[in-house]
């Protein structure tokens, strides 16, 4: 597998510190609020990263955190913390915003097919770690005290900025405008690692510390909470694209200043969904959900499939008509798997193990899920019977994860159900499975065999008005909407 390594700039073999094992850690969400659409192209791209990795034969240990603590308005360290703005907005406790949106983000994952991964771990629950983290840092020269918080100290490192090539006066963060300079720092990037004084006196959460009582900065629990669960060394590390600085960046600088050695060998960053007007955010515009697109009538497969059309590595355009054009697509889709007949034949496992192969290579190319799509499309065209490309799609649809074996075998279902039939007399009505429909259609027989024939018309034309196409044939009619 080749994977674009944000932090070498070039597609790379992908490599793991332990052979077929990869320790995967994936940032997540800060549970302040719904997570919106653009939020979950992240959680998509890297949900398909791990089952290909699975696919491929690797044994995946994935981590995430929940940010329930810690994380300002301003990831330069200023603002207001997000949970606590979330918690004056609903009048609620920040443990109840907490448990709320958290459920609310995994009710989401659950609709768009997302894998819970392998421990997910609230920020809260990892105070100890961070405490020992910073401690070590600050014994080692790496952080300083200054106005009542640690910080780290950036001038310690050779090389601090990763993931760009920019100058360090446009990356400079505490410095923007409208952003106030914190002067306890001795560098304009050094950055919190513990906080016992902040710019709002009213913190929810505060634990003791060697430093005083306080919380911990947003960037440290990663670097915690991931050598807890993954180790000492990280295979893989994920995020969106926004992550990358200031907060990978951070992350970086903190853990392998602590651990005296290099930390994440591979950074895979998928890039900003945006609207027409630019980066998709929850300040702006309409507040994009799953549960607005449900609102709507569109099912989150259907954008599921939207966004694996597109390369992780490309900004995604979100329009109406764009999602429109993938539910077209993706309803047609289905159509196809749906006519094809799983009775027909047995699975030829040359020609399977032939489309495998291309699969995996497609997808192993950088996580190539159009191509994935595409080979989908193959399977259907494959000179094979039919149950050779039903198990092909099948398979893999365990790494696209589009529930397409499953929405094929509802709509054949729905179209078996569609030919329930009513006799009366010897006269056979055929329809949708609809009994109202089907007692107009007899109602209208019964009105012809009297010959009223102003009101078989007349049923006639009451059924017009409703879509509904009537058919005469030998002994009786089939009805369909039109």
């Amino acid at each position: 597998m080749y994977l674009y390594n944000s932090a070498t700039h070039k597609k790379e073999e992908f490599q793991t510190h332990t052979p077929g094992h990869v320790e995967m850690y994936t940032c997540g969400p800060t549970v302040y609020h719904f997570a919106h659409i653009g939020n979950l192209r992240s959680y998509i791209m890297e949900d398909v990263l791990e089952k290909y990795l699975r696919y491929a034969g690797y044994d995946v240990n994935r981590v995430m955190n929940i940010t329930d603590v810690g994380h300002l308005t301003s990831d330069a360290d200023e603002g207001e913390d997000k949970m606590l703005k979330g918690a004056k907005r609903e009048h609620k406790t920040v443990m109840e915003i907490a448990k709320f949106y958290t459920d609310a983000f995994f009710d989401d994952c659950r609709k768009l097919n997302i894998k819970r991964p392998d421990v997910v771990q609230p920020a809260t629950g990892c105070i100890d770690e961070y405490i020992k983290i910073i401690s070590k840092l600050v014994d080692t020269g790496y952080a300083y005290l200054a106005g009542g918080n640690v910080y780290f100290d950036t001038s310690k490192l050779e090389h601090y900025y990763v993931f760009n090539d920019h100058d360090e006066e446009d990356l400079a963060v505490g410095v923007r405008e409208g952003v106030e300079e914190d002067t306890n720092k001795r560098n304009k990037n050094d950055f919190v690692l513990w906080f016992t004084k902040s710019k709002f006196e009213d913190q929810a959460l505060k634990w003791d510390s060697p430093w005083g009582v306080g919380y911990p900065g947003w960037h440290i629990e990663c670097s915690g909470i991931s050598m807890k669960y993954n180790g000492e060394y990280l295979d893989l590390h994920c995020g969106g694209i926004d992550n990358a600085f200031p907060h990978h960046t951070n992350e970086i600088a903190q853990s392998e200043s602590y651990l005296g050695h290099p930390w994440c060998a591979q950074w895979f960053h998928v890039h900003h969904l945006n609207t027409a007007s630019g980066k998709m955010s929850k300040s702006k515009g309409e507040f994009l959900t799953v549960s607005l697109l449900e609102e709507k009538g569109y099912d989150p497969l259907a954008y599921r499939f939207f966004c694996l059309q597109s390369h992780y590595r490309k900004a995604l355009v979100f329009t109406w008509e764009n999602l429109d054009n993938a539910v077209a697509a993706y309803d047609k889709l289905i159509a196809k798997i749906a006519a094809l007949n799983p009775e027909d034949g047995a699975v030829d496992q040359a020609v399977f193990d032939e489309n495998k192969a291309k699969f995996l290579q497609q997808m192993g190319n950088d996580l190539n899920t159009s191509m994935g799509i595409t080979a989908v499309y193959d399977a259907l065209k494959a000179k094979t019977n039919d149950a050779t490309r039903l198990a092909l799609i099948g398979d893999f649809d365990t790494v696209l994860s589009l529930s397409l074996l499953e929405k094929a075998a509802a709509k054949r279902a729905e179209a078996a159900k569609a030919q329930t039939t009513q006799t009366e007399g010897g006269y056979t009505v055929t329809g949708e499975g609809d009994p109202a429909i089907d007692a107009l259609v007899l109602q209208r027989y019964e009105a012809k065999k009297a010959k009223n024939f102003a009101e078989a018309d007349r049923i006639r034309d009451e059924l017009k008005a409703q879509g509904i196409e009537i058919v005469d044939t030998k002994g009786g009619a089939t009805w369909k909407r039109v």
